[in-house]
């Protein structure tokens, strides 16, 4: 009989004390993303559990086939936009890593620190390759958490020389201001509306946290040559707006399809997107099997819905970080 299993469990302090950097974050991102667009990756489209009007929950699973000690791996993370009155992030998550080989558990973590690094580095992996290299002015709605990692990595990828940063409660927006004002040197403008956020703005980010839909990214805002990443779960985009843009990216197509939420659902859902109007996956154009940017001129689009390989990724980069630490809890599993 083999001898008894453990798992490393790691709570948010654990992981805050393992001093994430950003380009750690970036790399493990992706490189996940890379094996995406090489067929190296297993995944498959989130699941939803809607407990009632409060809010959901997201389940995602996936695996990257090569990864250091192959593992796979499920996160389960709430969504839950009111949370802000109790004091409380609205997205609070649990991932469990697993050996693919054997199916033991091997770590079990907080995955609210994972869930916004990994989504604000795929909005920079995103820029890397299809916003103008000379793109100068951010224009960035929604404070949830997830934007300060949009922010933070977009900041290390692009020479921006202004950040404007708004949302719909005015102690949001300037808390939000505030927060990067203090951690990064490209000046920060704190703006009263999206409209004046994304006037003139290169690159266009819409992380808003609406309850019903609402065109906050106005298809007149984006100008030639702009970068444009909304991805709300309910929609803040005019209908019109894939009718101006030059190119479509995603990051999956299947997870594009999947459930009812997403900022490009009605897009989907009435034909104005499609698998023949797509560019690209992001993951075939990090791995050079399809063009990113090609013109200073092009107007480019970038939905991420959010996979769960780079849940995976950015985790198993944690907890070899923190096996290096012996940080976290060992628990037995039986």
């Amino acid at each position: 009989m083999p001898g008894s299993l453990w798992l490393r469990y790691l709570s948010g302090p654990d992981i805050a004390s393992l001093g994430l950097t950003g380009p750690e974050i970036i790399g493990a991102v992706e490189g996940a993303v890379r094996a995406h667009g090489l067929g190296q990756a297993v995944g498959e489209p989130r699941v939803h559990l809607v407990p009632g009007d409060a809010g959901h929950f997201n389940v995602l699973r996936g695996h990257v086939r090569g990864a250091p000690g192959d593992v796979s791996g499920i996160k389960v993370v709430g969504d839950f936009v009111n949370n802000y009155a109790i004091g409380l992030p609205s997205e609070l998550g649990l991932l469990m890593l697993m050996d693919s080989a054997t199916g033991v558990p091997i770590a079990i973590m907080d995955a609210t620190l994972i869930t916004a690094c990994r989504t604000g580095a795929m909005t920079a992996v995103g820029a890397k390759y299809l916003a103008r290299k000379d793109s100068r002015i951010l224009g960035h709605v929604g404070a949830r958490g997830t934007a300060l990692w949009n922010v933070l990595l977009l900041n290390l990828v692009l020479d921006l020389a202004e950040i404007r940063v708004t949302s719909r409660r005015p102690e949001s927006r300037e808390a939000f201001g505030r927060q990067l004002a203090a951690a990064v040197a490209t000046p920060v403008r704190v703006m009263a509306t999206a409209e004046e956020t994304f006037d003139g703005a290169d690159v266009l980010v819409e992380a808003s946290r609406l309850t019903r839909p609402e065109p906050l990214l106005r298809t007149s805002a984006v100008r030639p040559g702009a970068f444009v990443v909304p991805y709300g779960t309910i929609s803040a985009v005019e209908l019109d707006l894939l009718d101006v843009m030059d190119k479509v990216v995603v990051d999956d197509w299947r997870e594009a399809q999947a459930g009812p939420f997403g900022s490009l659902r009605a897009h989907v859902d009435s034909g104005r997107l499609t698998r023949q109007s797509l560019h690209a996956e992001l993951g075939q154009i990090v791995a050079g099997l399809r063009p990113g940017r090609e013109s200073p001129q092009e107007r480019i689009l970038l939905w991420h819905r959010g996979l769960a390989i780079l849940d995976i990724a950015v985790g198993l980069m944690i907890l070899r970080k923190a096996e290096q630490a012996d940080a976290g809890t060992m628990l037995r599993y039986r």
